[in-house]
């Protein structure tokens, strides 16, 4: 029966003990970079709030930050995240995106033995008044002040920026068939036409004590409250606004 070395026995049992002194210090790094998922979440979704609403003011219309009411909700991050420790965690926002309905905040590791980068999931909800249409208004039909009424809304719901002052929607054509309910938003309407290329329009330019009528030939579609383009008897060609079917006014 062989005999198995003394020394050769002995150095396997070195191998052996520093392998499992190696795994023992692997695992206890492991616990120590990997903090309680209920806790590291916390404080995350913490920070991402004392971000979030300082930043949020920035992105509200400047016009309407005083009617309007934010509400923030955070979502949860994947419950599998494993995250190292972190001395230091920056928020961001990610390219591309903004503080406005289904959205997301970056939070980045900038200080610790590993950088990481994950994202919150984020739901921002900006209530205040808007108009709300009260009946059906065909494609192409002319909006007017009794086809809406205000009522409270989530501005956010949407990224189409809200029409909050009727100038900006009566007399507007519905550029399709909207429906009772619908907050206006500009994405809805569109300038209707007054006139055609080639029409002939009266060209106004007035001053103090004096006006000036010309007619000129159109060279763009004239739409209500836009420019357009006229060439004026002998070939100048000039640039004013559309007041109705008939009258382009050109400013001095």
């Amino acid at each position: 029966m062989s005999k198995r070395p003394i020394r050769s026995l002995s150095a396997g049992l070195h191998w052996s003990a520093r392998l499992f002194g190696m795994a023992c210090t692997l695992a206890a790094a492991l616990l120590l970079h990997r903090p309680a998922l209920a806790d590291g979440t916390a404080a995350l979704e913490r920070i991402a709030r004392e971000w979030i609403n300082p930043n949020l003011a920035a992105a509200l219309p400047a016009d309407q930050a005083r009617t309007l009411r934010p509400e923030v909700e955070i979502g949860t991050l994947d419950p599998r995240l494993r995250l190292a420790a972190c001395n230091r965690v920056e928020p961001h926002l990610p390219y591309g995106t903004r503080l406005w309905g289904r959205s997301r905040v970056g939070l980045r590791c900038v200080e610790g033995e590993t950088h990481w980068n994950v994202f919150l999931p984020v739901t921002i909800k900006v209530w205040g008044p808007a108009w709300v249409l009260k009946r059906s208004v065909r494609a192409g039909d002319l909006l007017t002040q009794e086809d809406a009424e205000l009522a409270e809304i989530d501005w956010a719901e949407q990224r189409a920026t809200v029409l909050a002052a009727p100038d900006l929607w009566v007399g507007q054509e519905a550029a399709y068939t909207l429906l009772v309910g619908q907050a206006l938003r500009e994405n809805m309407v569109r300038p209707s036409q007054a006139f055609a290329v080639g029409s002939q329009v009266r060209v106004t330019s007035s001053g103090q004590g004096f006006e000036v009528v010309v007619t000129g030939q159109a060279l763009t579609t004239g739409l209500l409250g836009q420019s357009a383009r006229i060439r004026l008897p002998g070939g100048k060609v000039v640039t004013g606004l559309v007041r109705d079917a008939q009258t382009v006014d050109l400013a001095l």
